[in-house]
């Protein structure tokens, strides 16, 4: 055999080989599918389902009455508080003696890292794409009330939280709801408590992994080329191991640099394209409000940029969840209350700032189709979207957007989406552990068990395409907001009394500042 033949039969062999594999691998896939769609179907549905005669979920109505709830209850603590939040975040509180694993900032980083993320980019532009620009009302409301919810739970995961001799802390949902239950005399925590973590488990697996490493590869893909997609899930692996086998400390060490970078080089961007086209900023505000209150066009006017509103919302920042309160829970304070004022910032970040920079650019960019007679938007064939001048939707429709102005962001939002999948990846692999660790023990060898189980699905995310896996995982992280707000709702009274206590010594003056 020539070398020209050898090397022709090998092309060749290879070539098959590698059909035979992405069809059997397809071929799995579809079987997986097939079996997690017939089984888990039902709550899938149910955790999604709509209030009767309406198109809004019932979830999202759960977790916006609960906000509005803490919010009145506790005195727009978002307003009264936000000063004091950010004095604790420069650390001008920070006692470096007090009990703890991680500096307010640090905590602070490391739940955004697990909120700010797709739902940013891709998210942003479905609500804008379906309900208009109202929806970035909507949007930015569910946000500000988002951030009582915040400050309820991640007070309540410090004061319960576990602390043990070597200086590392467990804290959560898990927690509050078993401790916190007993001292107040009410039954149900412990169930409440397994619940939750079975729930942060299997979420954690799915939406908070899996899901990310595919969609960082889609766009990697997107820009250099397709490839496939087990060299990225091998790669995040590894890194993501790397990181995580640390714990909490290299954990945090790392978002508080990542966080901050991937916010800043995105938010810049929209900055500048925004004030690129100062002249519509204007015009802008004005379509968001407009949208918000009256029929514009958009399916189903006013109503419609509601439900998409909040929809979104609940879906980026989390609020209710009780995933962030796992993170906040290993702050240094011998104060539970500052870093429930420390997590209101959360749901600002993440959704008020990041959230509208992006629907401002793809409605100052001009993506979506006006009748130019009528100023209404244009729907599409089927009607259930507003049509868009690239045709895209989603994070393409973002990326359309930016690209409008800057024909080279797309690299740009391919280094966000990998730094946003990674950030989130490590930030929900603590949260998972936490969990684990809360059914089967505390212990080096536990904990590395649910590390390595972590990354293996990290690289079977980047390999798959698991469409009912990830719904069925995103069911269950919504699935713990339900258990999560009925703890919020018992322990709430002890986070006014926390609160009170905490801010007559600050007006008196026994808090002692740092700096």
């Amino acid at each position: 055999m020539t070398q020209r033949a050898f090397t022709l039969t090998a092309t060749g062999l290879a070539a098959t080989l590698a059909a035979a594999s992405s069809a059997a691998a397809q071929g799995l896939d579809e079987k997986i599918n097939e079996v997690f769609a017939s089984s888990t179907g039902w709550f899938v549905s149910f955790i999604f389902s709509n209030f009767p005669g309406t198109s809004f979920p019932w979830i999202v109505g759960w977790l916006v009455i609960a906000a509005f709830i803490f919010t009145i209850y506790f005195g727009l603590i978002q307003a009264r508080a936000f000063p004091h939040a950010i004095a604790l975040v420069k650390g001008n509180y920070s006692d470096p003696n007090d009990a703890g694993e991680v500096s307010h900032f640090q905590a602070l980083a490391t739940a955004l890292s697990g909120t700010v993320g797709l739902g940013n980019i891709a998210g942003v532009a479905v609500a804008v794409g379906i309900g208009g620009p109202g929806a970035t009302f909507w949007m930015i409301l569910a946000g500000l009330l988002g951030m009582a919810t915040k400050f309820t739970e991640c007070t309540l995961g410090v004061k319960y939280r576990n602390e043990f001799e070597d200086g590392h802390v467990s804290g959560g949902p898990m927690y509050y709801m078993t401790k916190g239950f007993a001292e107040r005399g009410v039954g149900g925590g412990k169930i409440l408590a397994v619940l939750f973590a079975i729930f942060c488990i299997l979420g954690s697996f799915g939406g908070g992994n899996m899901f990310q490493s595919n969609q960082a590869h889609a766009q990697i893909a997107n820009v250099v080329g397709d490839y496939p997609g087990w060299i990225t899930g091998l790669v995040f692996a590894l890194v993501v191991f790397l990181v995580i086998v640390g714990g909490l400390k290299s954990i945090a060490s790392v978002t508080e640099k990542v966080v901050p970078f991937m916010g800043v080089l995105y938010v810049l961007t929209a900055l500048v394209i925004i004030l690129i086209n100062f002249d519509q900023i204007g015009n802008a505000f004005g379509q968001i409000f407009r949208g918000a209150f009256t029929w514009d066009g958009a399916v189903g006017g006013a109503i419609g940029a509601l439900i998409q509103g909040f929809r979104r919302a609940a879906f980026s920042n989390e609020a209710g969840v009780g995933s962030a309160a796992i993170a906040h829970s290993a702050v240094r304070t011998k104060e539970p209350i500052t870093e429930g004022f420390v997590s209101l910032l959360e749901p600002f970040i993440d959704t008020v700032v990041i959230c509208t920079m992006t629907a401002l650019v793809i409605i100052i960019t001009g993506q979506l189709v006006t009748d130019p007679e009528t100023g209404m938007f244009v729907l599409n064939e089927a009607g259930t979207a507003i049509q868009t001048v690239s045709g895209n939707s989603g994070v393409a429709l973002t990326s359309a957007a930016f690209s409008e102005t800057f024909g080279w962001f797309r690299y740009i939002l391919a280094v966000a989406v990998v730094l946003f999948a990674f950030s989130t990846m490590i930030s929900w692999s603590y949260y998972g552990l936490k969990a684990w660790t809360f059914l089967f023990g505390e212990g080096q060898t536990k904990e590395l068990l649910f590390k390595i189980i972590f990354c293996v699905f990290t690289w079977i995310g980047a390999a798959a395409s698991l469409g009912p896996v990830i719904d069925f995982s995103d069911a269950m992280i919504f699935a713990m907001a339900v258990v999560n707000i009925i703890a919020l709702y018992v322990l709430m009274p002890v986070v006014k009394r926390e609160m009170e206590s905490y801010l007559g010594r600050l007006r008196s003056g026994e808090i002692r500042r740092f700096k």
